[in-house]
């Protein structure tokens, strides 16, 4: 997990990147991944309102917001970054990209209890979607533009629609979410 293969990452998903420069210098959702990933460690640490703060400066900067206390595995890529809103007990597999506007946000107030959605891995989340409450996207599922996703999206399904109903494509077999995969896998 690091910039070379988060630059690696963005060539393969985006058609539009074009050369590791241009990566570095304008991609505002790397941005905020790699700042994210600097306050995770502050946070880790016990250094939550450091942690807090270089949040909401990367905010202001990238239109952004990621929760310190996020969980995000490697490979994470969000496309045209504005308005991302990616909530503190989320928890984010490898290989998932995300698209603008998208909100993976929770649904309640008690601070003791997971509030947030589980994103497995190699998921697609297509701009302006919102993923409320304590659900699991499943592995290689997606999540169409502008669904509301208030139920488990089961692996390799589509969610599509307000409220998001599911279209099972039958393409993985799996039942559960490992948040672990192998790269030859993708």
């Amino acid at each position: 997990m690091g910039i070379r293969s988060d630059i690696k990452t963005i060539k393969m998903m985006d058609p539009a990147a074009r050369h590791w420069l241009e990566i570095i210098l304008t991609y505002n959702g790397m941005h905020a991944v790699w700042t994210y990933r600097f306050s995770h460690i502050l946070w880790k640490i016990k250094l939550k309102t450091i942690a807090r703060i270089v949040s909401n400066i990367a905010r202001f900067f990238t239109g952004v917001d990621i929760h310190p206390a996020a969980q995000i595995g490697k490979n994470f890529v969000i496309d045209h970054g504005s308005g991302v809103v990616i909530g503190e007990t989320v928890i984010i597999g490898e290989h998932v990209l995300i698209y603008h506007q998208v909100t993976l946000g929770g649904t309640g107030n008690d601070s003791s209890t997971k509030r947030h959605p589980t994103i497995c891995d190699c998921v697609m989340i297509a701009a302006g979607a919102k993923i409320l409450g304590n659900i699991r996207v499943g592995v290689k599922a997606r999540v169409g533009a502008n669904a509301v996703v208030l139920t488990d999206v089961p692996p390799g399904a589509t969610a599509v629609g307000m409220p998001a109903r599911i279209i099972d494509n039958g393409l993985v077999n799996e039942t559960n979410c490992s948040l672990s995969i192998k790269e030859n896998d993708i």
